[in-house]
Formats: structure tokens, sequence, C-alpha cells
């Protein structure tokens, strides 16, 4: 691979908006990613490295941690790097008024908003916890660094510490160049342009006509047209996000543990992937996918078996069958109408009749808020984005904690394990426990597991070797 001194990524979305808030969108992430930096990184194996922390440690109690800033970072502005800018950037990532994206407000908050945040000296950073965290770093490689003086100028003016800096920002397209007193290594890319593709089949258009150089979020189809035309290639790559329907486990049928089995038993998942996304997706086997830590392969998952499916509806009286109200945003993205079509056939065919409550008209992060909020008939369309089983365990799961988007479940067991993961600093031990989780889960399920989808870039000729980073993300400078 021998990119350009000029890229151009073609992708749905080009407003950065606020470094600060949670969000998942990969679009966005690039973006922001190119022209900040958090306390660590992660590697191309997933695993933490040093970014602006040169250093860290934490203590036995797993209630403070200490990181140790590299010297001689310089912010865009020319200002050097300190703790209290770090202080400053963490103390705006978890005020609560911030707001967020997709019912994301205050998620942040809930892991850190009590925590103590101080600086030590100069380049000491310290987060004390009100209870062990082993897995702060998760939260810690999403926050964004950003100078002191200049975070009232915030989401207008961008001042990170990144390999790029903001040079012009548009409704049609942004533009990052080199920063030349970054701390790190030159990237070879020294000008990427950022622009919006208004659907994937025009962003594979501009691949081909050599408009772009690099274009995510393609189908497989157009991935395939794309690499036809002799122009261009493509990459792809399955992710850690999971779609689901997660059960309303406060009231209705899916309370039973047994109408939770059968409803996974009763859906042919490979059947559903052949139909809807043909060689771009992989089934779920439980809570977790391979990209997770915990994961176990040894898990079977739920095989179709529909004659099980029905023995275990009948066993919790539900031999007659029973309805369902399952709820989906409205339109038909991620296909989520055929979706629910083919889930309905199959649920009929065991006693299941499927009664769908699409939330049309509603805001974007409409349906975000009405999940968040509990407010779902008997099982509702969810994807399960984060990375870390951390945040997958904490926010979708623990009883006791009942994050944004847990929906009642209810496992003792799972809550005890999910503090205990967060007290045992050994990642090696910490991995163990949440094996057992993702055991345990998988046999008391609490939702629909479904699959996994596969993610297609675009990528130019003079780009040919470049793959995404573990997370998804496009980070020119790593070309």
């Amino acid at each position: 691979m021998s990119p350009n001194d000029s890229i151009t990524v073609v992708q749905p979305r080009i407003n950065i908006g606020d470094p600060h808030i949670c969000s998942d969108s990969k679009s966005r992430l690039s973006m922001l990613f190119s022209l900040y930096e958090a306390l660590v990184d992660r590697d191309s194996e997933g695993v933490f490295s040093p970014s602006l922390a040169e250093s860290w440690a934490v203590d036995d109690d797993v209630l403070s941690w200490v990181f140790r800033l590299r010297d001689g970072v310089q912010f865009h502005n020319g200002e050097r790097l300190r703790a209290r800018d770090v202080v400053a950037s963490l103390d705006r990532v978890r005020d609560p008024s911030l707001g967020g994206e997709l019912g994301t407000e205050g998620v942040y908050a809930s892991y850190i908003g009590d925590a103590v945040i101080d600086a030590l000296d100069e380049r000491t950073v310290r987060i004390a916890t009100s209870k062990p965290m082993a897995d702060l770093l998760d939260l810690v490689v999403a926050f964004p660094i950003a100078p002191e003086s200049a975070l009232d100028e915030l989401p207008e003016n961008h001042v990170g510490t990144g390999p790029y800096r903001l040079v012009e920002s548009d409704g049609s397209e942004v533009v990052h160049e080199v920063f030349r007193d970054y701390w790190g290594a030159a990237p070879r890319v020294k000008r990427v342009r950022w622009v919006l593709g208004r659907s994937s089949d025009e962003m594979a258009r501009m691949l081909v006509s050599g408009e772009a150089d690099i274009a995510p979020g393609l189908s497989r189809d157009e991935a395939e047209s794309v690499r036809s035309s002799g122009n261009a290639g493509y990459v792809s790559r399955h992710g850690s996000m999971c779609m689901i329907f997660m059960y309303n486990c406060s009231s209705g049928p899916c309370v039973d543990r047994r109408v939770r089995q059968a409803l996974n038993y009763a859906l042919d998942k490979r059947e559903i992937i052949e139909r809807l996304l043909p060689d771009a997706a992989e089934p779920l086997k439980g809570v977790l996918t391979p990209l997770h830590v915990g994961y176990d392969p040894s898990v079977p998952g739920y095989p179709y078996d529909p004659e099980k499916a029905m023995r275990l509806m009948a066993e919790a009286d539900h031999k007659g069958g029973l309805s369902l109200l399952v709820n989906k945003p409205g339109g038909n993205a991620y296909r989520t109408q055929e979706l629910i079509e083919v889930v309905g056939e199959m649920y009929s065919k065991v006693g299941v009749t499927v009664e769908v409550d699409s939330y049309d008209g509603l805001e974007p992060g409409g349906y975000s808020d009405k999940v968040r909020s509990k407010d779902i008939g008997d099982m509702c369309w969810f994807d399960s984005s984060p990375l870390s089983t951390f945040r997958v365990m904490r926010e979708k799961l623990h009883s006791g904690l009942r994050g944004p988007w847990w929906e009642g479940y209810e496992n003792p067991g799972v809550d005890r394990l999910i503090e205990e993961a967060a007290a045992t600093v050994d990642l090696r031990d910490r991995k163990g426990i949440y094996e057992r989780i993702y055991r345990m889960t998988s046999l008391d399920p609490p939702w629909v597991f479904l699959y996994r989808p596969m993610y297609f870039w675009g990528v130019g000729p003079s780009l040919r070797g470049w793959a995404p980073g573990v997370d998804g993300l496009i980070l020119p400078a790593c070309m």
C-alpha cells in the first residue's frame, strides 16, 4: 500500500459534533479520533496501548487509577498538554447536561459521575471511582482530550492533540491536514477530505469513478460491484454489533425463561441471514461476539428446533400458542421491516402470533428513548454495539444497576459475577468470569440472539492492503 499525499473518504456522515458525547457512529468517530486522542488507545489486536498516557497503574482494590502523561505533547493551538486539561475534559464528558446521541444522554456519567478526578501534578492524573472498575480503560479509550482553554468553544472549534488538525468544514465536506507538531510519527497521508455520500450507491459510484479512495458502509452487492468494475476493491469484516430482540423481562410472557428459550429455538437464524443478508452475517450464540472479551466458542447457542420450542412453550402453559407485541423503529433501516416479516412467519409455525408496533414519525433517537424508558411491548428490536464487554454487561444485564438498555432481566448469579469481574484486576481471570456470564446468559437468555452483520469498506487502488481498526474506524494516520 502506498497512499497518496491526499485521500478522500466518502461516508454518510461528516458532522463531527461534540467530541464528548457518547456515540457509536463510526463515521463520526473516524473523524473525531483523527483530531483528538484519549489517554489510551487500542492496537490492531484490540489490546490497550499508551496514547496521551505513557503509563498507568491501578490499586489492588481497583478503586484508584493513576495515569502518567507524555511529556512534550502539544495541542493544535500550540498549548502544551497538562493534567488539568485531562481533568477538565473528563469533567465535561461526565456532565449530565451535555446530552448524547440516540438515547445515550448520561451514559458516561453513570460510570464516572461520582468519581474523584484530579491532577496530582502537571503530568499525573488520578481517577478514583466509588466502586471497583477493573475495565475503566474500556471507557477512557473513548474520551477525547481537549485543552481546558478551548472547552467553551466546543463543538464549533475542534482543538486536539491528534495527528491531524481541522482546516475546513461545511455541510458537504470536512478537511483535515497533518499537524506538523504532532508528538508521534508523522502520517504518510498529509491531507484527508471527508465528503458526504447521500447513499451507499452514490458512495460506490464515487469510488469506482476515482472521486473517493475509501467508502465505508457498502452492502455486499455494492462491494462486489465495486470490485467487478476493476477500478477498486473492498475489505470486509464481521464487527462487534449484535442484532437482537430484547425481551421485556418485567411483564408478559417473556418473564418466563422457558418462553425466552423457546423464542430462540423457533428461529432458523441461518435462513434469516440467507434471506436478508446472504454471506454478510453470522448467527449469534449469546450476548457477545468473538471480538468481545469473554466470548466462549464452545457455547452451542440455539440451533433451529421448532419442536423443542413448542415443548418449552407448553411447559410454560402456552400450549395453545401466544401473542407477542414486538416493537421496531420506523422505516426499514437495518432491514428491520423485512426481518420482522420473516420472524413473524417462522414464529407462526410454532403457534406464536406477532403484532408489530412500529414507531414511525419519531424524531431521530426517539425509538432509542422509548427503549431506554422501558416503554416496550414483549420484545423490541435493538442493536448492541459496544466492543466493551463491561459496557454490555453493565448497561443491559445487571438488574441492580438498571442501566439505560436494561429491560427487566434479573439473574442474581449474573449480577454477582459482573461485580466480581469489576473487582478483578488480572485480565485472564476477568476473562474467565465473563466467559461464565456468557454461558449463563446463553441458558437464561435476555435477548433473542439474531446475528452480527459483516461490514464492507470500498477501497481505491492506491490503498489496497488497507484495513480498518479493530473497532471499525478509518484512521488515516495508520495508513
